[in-house]
């Protein structure tokens, strides 16, 4: 976000704004109280009389290392209950940025509450579940990070430094990311506001907060008008004579069966609510936090080859019209800072495709696949994989810091185009990312990894355009995410579990091998 200005109040504006700047949602949503004082401001005013009020940083979110992505070789027998630690570290988050939102009369009175009543006890809180964490690595053989201790402490990041990359300048011109080109976006400059469940459109005269219904993003400066953006799409790399030329597309469906959970069985099994946002699922129809490999294979399938067991889930998108849907109250949902009205798309592509440099091996049974990071705010850029576009755009435009906004009779379009080499031994890893990697930009896979079908995805949705109306944006939409993390159109992410019958996964590898096209 840009600098705050505050400009001086009289006594009943002050009133005004202690009294009323707080958005509630309903049931269990967040709360936004947005109200600022100027530092050690003296002089007779709402709060009685003479009175020096201390300064309240503008604070937007909390940043905690990533720990997970620390951990690259967990032991196979600690890996599930080193999943459960990462788990409690979130929801610890999740629970400090509920307190953060909620408590924000408290910060104005006093410049040290974040530091000493937020801050300091989500760093104990963390520091004994690393002590765990390194405890059960230990115990199974492994040895545990060295610098591990040094992950308990957070920080509270300030509301103009609440960008993935760092500080944004200048209106984002996007660019295709596959695992670590940065970009610049635009400056945050405020987001919308709702009040008795309507949008009103209003900013409040406190200071600026981080946008969005919930107060948690997403901000104007996350939305860009597509037909101003350069074309930023790189041309694919040449085919060599032996390249694996054919596709294979399945047919799964969009998810208008609403099979949904917060669940997350790759980063987190065994873990109710261990994504802290809504899912979409298609393929695989008995995919839980609870869902072992044999739960896979009696799980049925939305595709239309029932072969294709696999499982292919992504967060939601939501609309922030004022609107909420089923999960307003519940985990993962409204509590966690996720409202809106769920959008399904109207058209979901999944479709397999070859090597540009050579042939590939079939996918092994169970080979699960994360494409994205859903903690670009916290993490940076590095393994961000978002595509937004809009139809008619797709060949000239692909975003990762902004959702587009479309012209009229365009779609949104979402894709993914996930990692294409396997290190040939390794269905997972302990960090979910080191055993599949993606190509360099000749399409060659290094390091000994094995090229396998790239499974690529295409959802569509019917969007109505958002507006930006001084410096705020109506109607938003965005993805779901952890809280912390404000909605960023970067922290888009998707996942997959390879699970087939009927020698599927050698006949898709065969098709694209030949240079057929294939469903």
């Amino acid at each position: 976000m840009g600098r705050n200005t505050r400009k001086r109040r009289s006594p009943l504006a002050m009133k005004v704004t202690a009294a009323s700047a707080a958005l509630a949602l309903g049931g269990g949503g967040l709360i936004w109280a947005n109200f600022y004082a100027s530092a050690h401001e003296s002089k007779n005013d709402a709060w009685g009389g003479n009175r020096t009020k201390a300064a309240a940083a503008q604070v937007a979110t909390i940043s905690c290392p990533d720990v997970g992505q620390k951990l690259t070789n967990v032991p196979d027998k600690a890996r599930d209950d080193v999943a459960g630690e990462l788990s409690n570290l979130d929801r610890q988050i999740t629970e400090a940025y509920q307190r953060l939102a909620t408590t924000r009369d408290a910060q104005a009175q006093d410049a040290s509450f974040v530091q000493n009543s937020i801050l300091q006890p989500l760093k104990d809180r963390r520091q004994n579940i690393l002590g765990r964490i390194k405890l059960e690595i230990t115990r199974a053989g492994g040895t545990a990070p060295g610098d591990l201790d040094t992950l308990a402490n957070c920080t509270a990041t300030p509301a103009n430094q609440t960008t993935a990359g760092g500080q944004q300048d200048g209106q984002n011109s996007g660019g295709e990311q596959q695992g670590g080109d940065q970009q610049q976006g635009g400056q945050n400059a405020g987001g919308q506001q709702q009040g008795g469940g309507q949008n009103n459109g209003g900013q409040q005269q406190g200071g600026q907060n981080t946008g969005g219904q919930a107060g948690n993003g997403p901000a104007a400066a996350d939305f860009v008008d597509i037909t101003k953006v350069q074309p930023n799409v790189k041309a694919k790399p040449a085919l060599a004579a032996n390249a694996s030329r054919g596709t294979f597309k399945t047919r799964c469906g969009v998810n208008t069966n609403k099979n949904h959970n917060t669940d997350n069985v790759i980063v987190a099994p065994g873990v109710k609510n261990g994504a802290h946002h809504l899912h979409d699922y298609v393929g695989n129809q008995k995919v839980d936090a609870f869902a072992s490999n044999d739960t896979f294979l009696q799980g049925g399938s939305s595709c239309q080859n029932k072969s294709d067991l696999s499982s292919y889930y992504w967060p939601v998108v939501r609309v922030q019209d004022g609107s909420q849907d089923f999960d307003q109250n519940n985990d993962g949902g409204g509590k966690e800072g996720n409202v809106g009205k769920i959008l399904t798309p109207v058209k979901a592509q999944i479709k397999y495709v070859g090597s540009p440099t050579g042939k590939v091996v079939a996918m092994p049974q169970f080979l699960r696949i994360i494409t994205g990071d859903a903690k670009t705010t916290t993490n940076g850029l590095a393994n961000a994989n978002a595509h937004w576009s809009c139809t008619g755009f797709e060949n000239k435009v692909q975003l990762t810091e902004q959702y587009p906004i479309c012209p009229q009779g365009s779609k949104v379009v979402r894709s993914f185009a996930f990692q294409s080499c396997w290190d040939g031994k390794n269905i997972d890893s302990a960090n979910h990312r080191t055993h599949v990697a993606f190509a360099d930009a000749g399409g060659n896979c290094q390091n000994g990894f094995k090229a396998i079908p790239q499974l690529t995805m295409r959802l569509v949705y019917d969007i109505t355009p958002p507006t930006i109306e001084n410096g705020q944006v109506k109607n938003a939409y965005a993805v779901d995410g952890f809280p912390e993390q404000l909605h960023k159109p970067s922290t888009d992410h998707d996942d997959f579990i390879s699970i087939t019958t009927g020698n599927l996964a050698n006949k898709i590898a065969n098709c694209v091998n030949r240079g057929k096209r294939c469903a």
